[in-house]
């Protein structure tokens, strides 16, 4: 991904060192549990009474690049596909039926990607990713709540994914709606309320009209990324140069993926 400051080679604005990520060995019972109800259903559905590591798959089976295993890798690789993407030359990569039977048995991802639920920011694509390679978590203006915790918690801790970004977006109707709903003090209908809500704090106020939605889409984007970053567990991670969670934003207009600060 592009940045506005700095390149995201190794020197975005986490300070804490890249390293490589990988489960931790002793894991408890709980996770156990939670990872087979998770995956052994897959396994099962194939008749494998377990999933394979990469490595065991057939050969063709997976991509012939080595699978990105740090910050700095899945970042690169993200960088990659969404320079690709600008530039019209997708791959598609990781479609071929020998690679759709492998992922029949195991998956590993190699980014989380918590995004918006708009139709024209599918991770997949703007990132020219492929099967199994990125677990991706959308919602309406990346908000948060248990469910969404707990899928990217469960993408980190037990498939030991290195990497999870938060991806905003040009023109967010979720953020226009809470600026809205802000100036005119209308409650929205249904369940939509708990989306202005969750928004709401990062409304910037230095700004007016349609630089104020724009100012607080990437607002919006630098909260939820610093409230993933304080969960102890993800937080724990970080610290030890495992993980990185980064901020981001796609424009519409330019198909650029960029780091935010």
């Amino acid at each position: 991904m592009n940045s506005h400051a700095t390149s995201h080679r190794g020197t975005g604005p986490e300070p804490h060192p890249f390293a490589g990520s990988q489960p931790s060995a002793g894991g408890t019972v709980r996770r156990t549990l939670l990872r087979t109800a998770l995956t052994g259903a897959a396994a099962l559905g194939a008749g494998v009474g377990a999933a394979r590591p990469a490595t065991a798959a057939p050969a063709g089976s997976r991509p012939a690049e080595p699978r990105p295993g740090t910050p700095d890798e899945a970042l690169r690789e993200l960088t990659a596909g969404n320079r690709r993407w600008q530039a019209f030359r997708e791959r598609h990569p990781h479609e071929n039926p020998a690679i759709r039977r492998t992922l029949a048995t195991a998956q590993h991802p190699f980014a989380v990607v918590l995004g918006c639920i708009d139709s024209r920011v599918p991770p997949e694509l703007v990132f020219d990713q492929g099967l199994g390679d990125l677990m991706t978590v959308r919602t309406a203006g990346e908000v948060l709540d248990e469910a969404v915790l707990g899928s990217v918690a469960y993408g980190v801790l037990e498939l030991g994914i290195p990497l999870v970004v938060v991806l905003g977006h040009q023109s967010c109707g979720a953020v226009r709606a809470a600026v809205s709903a802000e100036q005119s003090g209308e409650r929205l209908p249904a369940h939509m309320q708990y989306l202005v809500d969750q928004i709401g704090p990062a409304i910037d106020h230095g700004q007016e009209g349609d630089a104020r939605i724009d100012a607080t889409v990437s607002a919006n984007v630098r909260l939820v990324r610093s409230r993933l970053a304080a969960e102890p567990e993800l937080a724990a991670r970080i610290g030890t140069g495992k993980l990185a969670i980064v901020g981001a934003r796609y424009e519409l207009t330019t198909q650029v993926v960029h780091r935010l600060a």
